[in-house]
Formats: C-alpha cells, structure tokens, sequence
C-alpha cells in the first residue's frame, strides 16, 4: 500500500507546485512525462521551505525551518516521510542520486532570509548560489539521468540560468521584498539608491548569466530541452518588461505577464522549438 501513499505524495508536490507557480508549472508540461513528478517533488521542497521564511509572520520561523531540516535529514535516511513533500522530494534525491550538499546549501540560504536583510557581494554570491543555482543542479540530475560525465559538462550552464532567473525575480519583486520584508539582495544598495545606472548595470549582468545559460539549454537532452526554454523564454519577456520600465516603478510596484501573454508566449515557443530553431 505504500505505493498509494508514494503517488498520493507526489500530488501533493504537483497541487503545491500548481497553486504557486503558473509560469513553473507550464513548463513542466513542455518536459517529457517521465520528468514531471521529480521536477514537481523538486518545487514541492523549495516552496515549502521559501514559504516557512517569506510567508509564516505569526510563526516561530526558525524553529520551523528547523524542523523542516531535520525532517529532511530523516526522510532522507530512512527512505520515507510522514511529510507527503518529503516523502515524495526523499523518493527523488535517491533515485537521482541528488548530493546532499546540494540540499543543505538551498537550506542555509533560506536561514540566511531568518536573519540577513543586506548583502555585501560576498552574501550575495552565496545566497544566489543556496536559492537558485543549486536548485537548477537538482534539476539537471534529473534531466541527464545518471550521466556525470554530462553533468559535469553542463554543471556551470545550469547554475547561470538559475543565477539569471533569480535576479530577475529579485528585480520583479524588489517593493516586495524592500518594504515587505525589509531585505536588498543587491549589494551595491548598501552604499547607493536604486537608479536608472544602477538599473541598467544589473540587468546587463543578467544577461551575461542569461547568454551563458541559453548555450547550456541547446546541450540539454531533447526530452528535456523545451520545458527549459520555455522558462528561459518566460524569464527573457519578464526581463524585456523590467527593462522599459523606470526604476521608481520597480522601487513601487510587482512586475507581472499576464496569464494571456504567457500562454502566447509558450505558443510561440512551441513553434519555434517545432520548426527546430531552438
């Protein structure tokens, strides 16, 4: 009977993944079937753990992040979980054979949200590579399957297109997280305002993340390809949108793409990737 629990678990990571994401969820769809349930077990894990440090205000959050480590730590070991998200994220690092420093690395850059609020480049570098990168690492086990030699190769892609994607996300959520939640993940606003310059300095060093990233996603294997360009693709009109707008409305206001237009967006890409011009 524990494989009705398993499959029950991995709905949950799918509903999860879902209900949070639009834009992730669609590009899951544009995988191969057999990568949808680890690359949802995946999210499933990241979004639980961001929503402890970003969402539970009137909440120990430390203590649950701590918690949730040490759930981990044991769903890990024993090969099950009573967590339906770790039972069915434990289920894919093992069969993936996902490095544990991998985990523990995204698990201390979401304490470093508990209790850092500005970052120096040092800080920044670390807590992008704990948020996203190793979290595309993840994902890239997946994808090649057990092939290290590969993984090796296209190791340094994946962590720039997770480095682009984030900084873009900090870009689109920066009211958010500036008079929200009181964080600057960019280091240079330690010692300057957010202005046009600095604006434009940033998102040229998001397409250099971007640049490199796009060459790792023409490396990909073909059932893996598309699902990733249509995130690149997604993050690339996101990034377009930042790029017309002035900086006092970044400072003021979430950026968005439409529903419509992202579905227009995957459409296109669709057509691109059939036509063979990816």
């Amino acid at each position: 009977m524990k494989d009705l629990y398993d499959q029950v678990s991995m709905k949950s990571s799918r509903l999860i993944t879902q209900s949070y994401s639009t834009s992730f969820s669609m590009g899951i769809r544009f995988l191969a079937p057999r990568f949808h349930d680890p690359i949802y077990a995946i999210y499933g894990f990241v979004r639980v753990a961001d929503e402890i440090v970003d969402s539970f205000h009137d909440y120990n959050k430390g203590r649950l992040l701590q918690e949730f480590r040490l759930d981990t730590i044991k769903a890990l070991k024993d090969g099950i979980s009573t967590n339906p998200v770790l039972n069915a994220f434990q289920s894919v690092v093992t069969k993936y054979q996902i490095e544990f420093e991998l985990i523990d690395t995204f698990l201390k850059s979401m304490e470093m949200d508990l209790y850092k609020f500005d970052y120096d480049q040092k800080g920044y570098e670390e807590y992008i590579l704990g948020s996203a990168e190793v979290v595309g690492l993840m994902c890239l086990r997946v994808f090649l399957e057990g092939d290290e030699k590969r993984y090796q190769e296209l190791k340094p892609y994946a962590m720039k297109l997770g480095s682009a994607f984030q900084k873009i996300n900090f870009l689109r959520d920066f009211h958010a997280d500036k008079d929200g939640l009181g964080r600057m993940y960019f280091p240079q606003l330690r010692h300057q305002k957010f202005t046009e310059e600095l604006k434009q300095e940033i998102e040229a060093d998001i397409e250099r993340d971007f640049h490199k990233g796009y060459e790792g996603i023409k490396l990909l294997p073909k059932d893996a390809r598309f699902g990733v360009y249509v995130a690149y693709i997604y993050y690339s009109k996101l990034l377009n949108k930042i790029r017309q707008l002035p900086a006092r409305t970044i400072l003021n206001e979430r950026v968005r793409i439409s529903d419509q237009h992202k579905y227009a967006l995957f459409f296109g890409s669709f057509l691109r990737h059939s036509f063979n011009l990816l």
